[in-house]
């Protein structure tokens, strides 16, 4: 019996060793969790290269790409003592909230990139979060503006979810804020796409800031055409202002029939309408008084030099203005690089870490300080546009 529980006690404690070590051994893995760099920095893109969403999808990833250029022609990214060029692993999501999430979940296990540029939008960079957030990879979008979407349900920050954009209440805000002070409207109306959270968080964050009357609310759906019943309604009522968010497809439509109809009133929008689209829609003449809150103006970068050598860049590249979703995704992948090179590795969790922790990063749009919900803080500008040209521009802290 004495010799059998002697056994039993060295059985149990090699047991109790190896249990030691498993638990020693998970220790580790989870300290160098995520992925890791080869000979080159795997950065992903999950962007909208098709559907309804491919035009800003497609000046994104012109964006990226001259990013991209620039840094590998100049040795690539310093990891420690040596530097490392960028490898692009370029997947299109459709404008499909399910496609996108198959797409991060092909990025993050199958091409093992270390980080993720995109999506463009909120809906599909939602869909994304929780195959990012297994894999412990960071990603950084240039547009998704919806004021959850660096968020969880409980409230708490969304730790590998980032952005380049500020959010929709911060937008709204400004423009209320515009109207009123600037405008000296008193009485608006608002028009607003609520086919997606992109223009009814702008309305909602609007009226919250708004301290005039708004005397007309109305709404339309993407891909409408005909707003004349709406506008013809407006013509007849007292209006100072028309705030409309939305996108340059439906909203340059608005402008040029609001100022058939003999709308003479300033129209007041949000980014999806900084585009030079929104001129050739409306028609140049139409283009006057009219006004949206965009990250980027090319006449406010004449005093930022990163941003003049991105536009004189951009225009050797693909021969035309640089337009404000190129300007957010090239300042996306300098942020990521930014980070790699405050935590001295390519590792996604530590890149996570250096986004977190970003301050004062000089970027084409302006200087980005990361807050606590990974959302920037930044200098925001109002373009106001003159025969579909930008004749002014308004910055607003």
């Amino acid at each position: 019996m004495k010799k059998w529980e002697k056994q039993t006690m060295k059985i149990a404690a090699l047991g109790a060793m190896s249990l030691t070590l498993a638990g020693c051994a998970t220790a580790k893995s989870s300290s160098s969790q995520g992925n890791n760099p080869g000979k080159t920095i795997k950065i992903g893109v999950n962007m909208e290269l098709s559907g309804s969403a491919a035009g800003y999808g497609e000046q994104q990833k012109q964006g990226i790409q001259l990013a991209v250029k620039k840094i590998n022609k100049s040795g690539g990214i310093k990891v420690g003592g040596a530097k490392k060029k960028i490898q692009l692993v370029i997947r299109d999501n459709k404008t499909s909230n399910t496609t996108a999430a198959s797409v991060a979940a092909q990025l993050v296990n199958n091409d093992k990139v270390v980080a993720v540029v995109g999506p463009a939008t909120t809906s599909a960079g939602t869909a994304a979060i929780p195959n990012m957030t297994k894999a412990a990879v960071p990603s950084v979008s240039p547009s998704a503006t919806d004021p959850d979407y660096t968020l969880q349900k409980s409230g708490k920050v969304q730790k590998y979810i980032f952005r380049a954009c500020y959010q929709n209440n911060f937008q709204g805000a400004t423009a209320a804020t515009f109207v009123t002070k600037n405008l000296k409207a008193k009485r608006v109306a608002i028009l607003t796409d609520n086919s997606s959270d992109y223009g009814t968080g702008l309305t909602k964050a609007f009226k919250k800031q708004y301290r005039g009357t708004v005397v007309s609310s109305q709404t339309f759906q993407e891909g409408d055409k005909d707003f004349n019943a709406i506008l013809t309604a407006l013509k007849h009522k007292k209006i100072d202002a028309i705030y409309a968010p939305g996108y340059y497809s439906e909203i340059g439509l608005i402008v040029k029939q609001a100022r058939q109809a003999g709308i003479k009133a300033p129209i007041v929008g949000s980014d999806g309408m900084a585009d030079a689209k929104l001129a050739q829609i409306a028609g140049k003449s139409n283009a006057t008084n009219v006004y949206y809150t965009t990250p980027f103006s090319t006449k406010a970068s004449a005093t930022n030099k990163v941003a003049s050598k991105f536009m004189s860049a951009y225009k050797a590249k693909y021969g035309s203005t640089a337009p404000t979703f190129s300007a957010l995704a090239y300042d996306s992948v300098y942020m990521i690089k930014a980070a790699i090179e405050k935590e001295g590795s390519a590792n996604s969790v530590k890149i996570a870490d250096g986004l977190a922790k970003l301050k004062n990063f000089k970027g084409v749009t302006g200087t980005t300080t990361i807050d606590k919900q990974h959302n920037p803080e930044k200098t925001i500008s109002i373009e106001q546009l003159t025969n579909g040209v930008v004749s002014k521009v308004y910055n607003v802290k």
